[in-house]
């Protein structure tokens, strides 16, 4: 069927729409959630253009600058260090995106606030989009930031090596959802219309990925309509306008508690996963990565341990009390409380590390070269990318 193509948006915003949260957007009306609270959703997802502000020249000349600062500082804490025969309390400076990968944080978080944690000076910004939080690991400005999946490439390739990733910390988030005609299988899509957000983004790529390996064709077997946010998505499937729509969490359980009409029929998550059970190079759908800069990861590897160990106690703790967990959501403004209760169980909020995350890491950036090698910066990263312990 032909293509209805309602808009091309820059895939920096759409990406990480499907990543970042949805903010205040439990308190407005579904059908007119606000773009920009949209792009806060969780993309999890985030294309290569989201990373497009920050230019090549300006990567270089900045990063340069901060890693000779870096450089300086760590000369005099190695000297006060040695002399002391310990290890000093370091400054760890953290950015994370709202959605998913915030909420994994809180307990982190809330036990730094609290003076609970003493091995390292830990401070956290939550910022609201990608094209924020990108020149800050340019310039040097934070030492470890959440990210999308690929964006953590393009800044590798930006910064010449700069960047490593050390964990996978949030899952596939993107499901598709019904008003009244549901589907049972990937299958059951062919002759169906379907709405999304998200075109020449991760969350494009991914369906288009899904689809082609169930024998569907995304450009004639599927009615796909692309739109400017998932608010737009959600409205048109509303309407009746499309059968279907693909959104992410938690953008989800907001459109939810808005009306009782929507139902989730496939996680994309798990149907990406079926495909990786025949395959010879197994990938996952990964939206969120955790990463450090690597003139501090050399010079403070202690302080990457530890940070490490209490982030993934943090993602244990969230997983295991939602609604402790969900309070602390709502604490750090991240997401509504209310929201946050019934969200976290279905936003694959996990912490992977290690030669598992370089496996499922390095096949999911593999798919988006394929797709479009301007998505991962243009050429897949090396091992060094990958932190080692």
């Amino acid at each position: 069927m032909k293509k209805k193509l309602v808009s091309i948006v820059l895939a920096a915003v759409l990406s990480a729409a499907a990543l970042t949260g949805c903010g205040e957007a439990a308190e407005d009306n579904a059908s007119s959630v606000s773009s920009a609270q949209s792009a806060a959703v969780s993309s999890e997802a985030a294309s290569s253009d989201s990373s497009e502000a920050v230019s090549s020249e300006t990567a270089a000349s900045e990063a340069a600058s901060a890693d000779s600062s870096a450089l300086s500082d760590a000369s005099s804490e190695a000297a006060s260090s040695d002399a002391a025969g310990t290890s000093e309390p370091v400054d760890i400076r953290v950015a994370a995106l709202k959605g998913p990968t915030a909420m994994g944080l809180v307990k982190f978080m809330d036990e730094a606030d609290n003076g609970e944690l003493t091995d390292n000076n830990y401070s956290f910004q939550i910022l609201d989009a990608p094209d924020e939080l990108s020149p800050m690991v340019v310039k040097g400005d934070v030492d470890i930031a959440t990210v999308p999946g690929n964006l953590a490439s393009v800044l590798y390739n930006k910064t010449e090596g700069a960047v490593e990733v050390f964990a996978v910390n949030t899952l596939g988030v993107l499901y598709i959802v019904d008003n009244g005609t549901p589907v049972d299988s990937v299958a059951d899509l062919k002759g169906r219309s379907l709405v999304a957000s998200g075109m020449g983004s991760t969350p494009q790529y991914a369906l288009n990925y899904i689809l082609q390996n169930n024998g569907l064709d995304p450009d004639s077997d599927v009615d796909i309509t692309w739109v400017d946010d998932h608010s737009m998505a959600l409205e048109t499937l509303m309407k009746g306008s499309a059968d279907l729509a693909m959104l992410p969490q938690p953008f989800v359980t907001v459109a939810q508690t808005k009306s009782d009409t929507i139902h989730v029929d496939l996680d994309l998550t798990q149907e990406w996963d079926k495909i990786q059970e025949n395959s010879d190079t197994a990938s996952s759908l990964i939206m969120g990565v955790a990463i450090v800069r690597k003139d501090f990861a050399e010079q403070h590897p202690e302080a990457v341990a530890a940070f490490m160990e209490h982030y993934a106690d943090s993602v244990n703790y969230v997983n295991s009390n939602v609604e402790d967990a969900a309070a602390l959501v709502g604490k750090y403004d991240i997401v509504a409380e209310a929201v946050a209760a019934k969200a976290i169980p279905y936003c694959n909020i996990t912490y992977i590390d290690g030669e598992e995350m370089k496996a499922g890491l390095s096949g999911f950036l593999q798919v988006l070269y394929d797709a479009d090698p301007s998505a991962v910066g243009g050429t897949l990263p090396g091992d060094d990318f990958y932190y080692e312990k």
